[in-house]
């Protein structure tokens, strides 16, 4: 009796263990931790477009669509049905790998270079070496968008790049045939994330991004062909075949070959200045190095233009100032120092500085010639080397200045006319294109022969919601990244704007970093610190910052410069 009555303990333990493992293996935790899955996606490729091949943009008729989620934890593979799909045609296979666990979510990419997804690139690369089919592998989509959709998101160009070509030559050292497609979404800054061509054979963008749609930092795109041109463009540094991938369903089933014909048309319209073959590029571009360093103040109060390292003063104007007079005395003041001039010219036509959404288009239709030809005689007749910056900052998505928020084209447009205006102004001009090195830059770049000088600022404060001096950024760290966003560029740096508030110690301390970063980096050929306040209707109800600093403060900064 004893017998019957632990056999049949023993049965229903069994059976327990038995159901545990069932529900187990049914429950979608442990597939999501234990499981590597492929499955249709619903992501459609619906054109590939090639800027450069004529009769080359197409619309694939028949490439389906699949995903593939990896986990760091995973033990075994779903493959679904990849294999017989790519049996019956080619196949575009999103993979994205996650981490599972106590780190769910964080160091994808240091995981990925340690190999810990080792062994699913290389099953991948044997299931596309036996197919007849082609498959197109994009791997961890939408990188540059600034969001936590993805955990490979919010991470720095440089891990992004070293993973992205880890994964990729390995999987091209099993699976040769395989075709790798860097994924952007589209989104400004993608270039930053640009892993160079040894690798790549494609390029995707994103038309209806998840993760575009989780952030507002940009107004999004009003119809599929708007979406498509600003993606477009941000690629134009790029010289790769676009496929174009529509994420949810924007396009709404109903693409239309003419969109690819409008954008060709459209490109080859500025294929000399906007979209010119010399705009491409590998990786960075050399710059030339500096032989002597400027140093200059945009010092309004007079407080340090006496110091002997000051060889550079800065003015910020208007076309209106130049109309009325005012500009020229402030210009002659300055080059009777012997100082050379930075111009900061803002096209406000009136001293009101009142915005105006078509400011470039009359710039372009000629309506501040008369200004412009007054403006270029008066910084031509000197010997000194005036550094001339026409609308800067222009890539910030906000409404500050009235050539901000833009369409880059146009921008790029109106800034050559003004360079060009009348053949330019003299030869002791120097061309300076002023961006604030914030992402998104290099869309608006007018091209290497109407520049001689970039011009970025550099400010501690890396949020004007911040106002605790201790929790700035170090100027190293603030150049480093806008300097990376330059890469595909090659002119020489001249940072016209930089500063710092708090006590002075803590500005002795954040300038010594100044001084630093610059003597190791000869790409920079001039220096300007802005010693006031700034624009206190840029700050709203936040008390403006005040970067000034002491004559004893510059002394020791420009000490410190070699």
């Amino acid at each position: 009796m004893k017998s019957t009555r632990s056999k049949r303990y023993l049965f229903i333990g069994l059976g327990i263990v038995l159901l545990v493992v069932a529900l187990w293996l049914l429950n979608p935790w442990y597939r999501s931790y234990y499981l590597n899955i492929y499955y249709p996606a619903d992501d459609r490729l619906v054109a590939v477009f090639n800027a450069n091949n004529a009769g080359s943009d197409s619309q694939p008729a028949n490439v389906a669509s699949y995903k593939a989620v990896w986990r760091n934890t995973a033990q075994w593979t779903d493959k679904g049905d990849i294999d017989k799909e790519l049996a019956k045609h080619d196949v575009m296979l999103t993979v994205e790998t996650w981490l599972s666990g106590v780190n769910y979510n964080t160091n994808v990419l240091t995981e990925l270079k340690k190999g810990k997804f080792d062994s699913q690139i290389i099953k991948l690369a044997s299931i596309i070496s036996r197919a007849p089919h082609q498959a197109y592998i994009r791997w961890n989509p939408d990188m540059e968008v600034p969001t936590n959709f993805y955990p490979w998101q919010y991470q720095s160009p440089a891990s992004y790049i070293t993973s992205f070509n880890y994964f990729a030559k390995k999987l091209k050292q099993y699976a040769p045939k395989a075709k790798v497609v860097w994924a952007p979404s589209g989104y400004p800054g993608d270039t930053e994330y640009w892993p160079g061509n040894k690798y790549v054979d494609y390029v995707s963008i994103t038309l209806g991004s998840p993760s575009e749609y989780s952030v507002n930092y940009y107004p999004l795109a009003k119809t599929p062909q708007e979406m498509i041109r600003q993606k477009l463009h941000r690629l134009r540094f790029i010289n790769k075949p676009v496929l174009m991938v529509d994420a949810w369903n924007i396009t709404k089933g109903a693409f239309q070959p003419s969109w690819l014909a409008e954008e060709k048309a459209y490109i080859n319209k500025y294929r000399q200045t906007v979209y010119s073959d010399s705009n491409y590029t590998d990786s960075c571009k050399a710059k030339p190095i500096r032989k002597v360093l400027q140093v200059g103040v945009f010092d309004p109060n007079k407080r340090l233009l006496n110091q002997k390292a000051i060889s550079v003063e800065h003015l910020f104007t208007d076309l209106g100032e130049v109309e009325r007079g005012d500009f020229g005395k402030k210009f002659l003041e300055v080059t009777g120092r012997h100082h050379d001039v930075i111009v900061t010219m803002e096209p406000w036509k009136d001293a009101a500085h009142k915005a105006d959404t078509l400011t470039l288009e009359r710039i372009l239709n000629g309506t501040f010639d008369q200004q412009i030809k007054k403006l270029f005689g008066i910084i031509s007749a000197t010997r000194q080397t005036v550094y001339l910056r026409w609308m800067h900052e222009m890539e910030i998505p906000i409404h500050r200045y009235a050539w901000q928020s833009q369409d880059p084209v146009t921008y790029i447009a109106a800034y050559r006319y003004f360079m060009q205006f009348n053949g330019g102004p003299g030869k002791n001009v120097k061309k300076v294109w002023g961006p604030a090195g914030d992402r998104g830059s290099a869309d608006f770049w007018p091209g290497s022969d109407v520049v001689d000088y970039i011009s970025i600022a550099i400010y501690g404060l890396p949020d004007k919601n911040i106002t605790d001096p201790d929790k700035q950024e170090a100027f190293s760290t603030i150049f480093n990244r806008k300097y990376f966003r330059m890469r595909f560029l090659d002119k020489p740096l001249f940072i016209t704007e930089f500063g710092v508030k708090g006590p002075e110690s803590f500005q002795d301390q954040w300038l010594a970093n100044a001084a630093k970063t610059i003597n190791a980096n000869p790409h920079i050929f001039g220096v300007c610190y802005f010693n006031l306040y700034d624009n206190p209707k840029a700050w709203g109800s936040i008390k403006a910052p005040d970067w000034s600093m002491t004559p004893k403060s510059m002394a020791k900064f420009c000490s410190q410069l070699k």
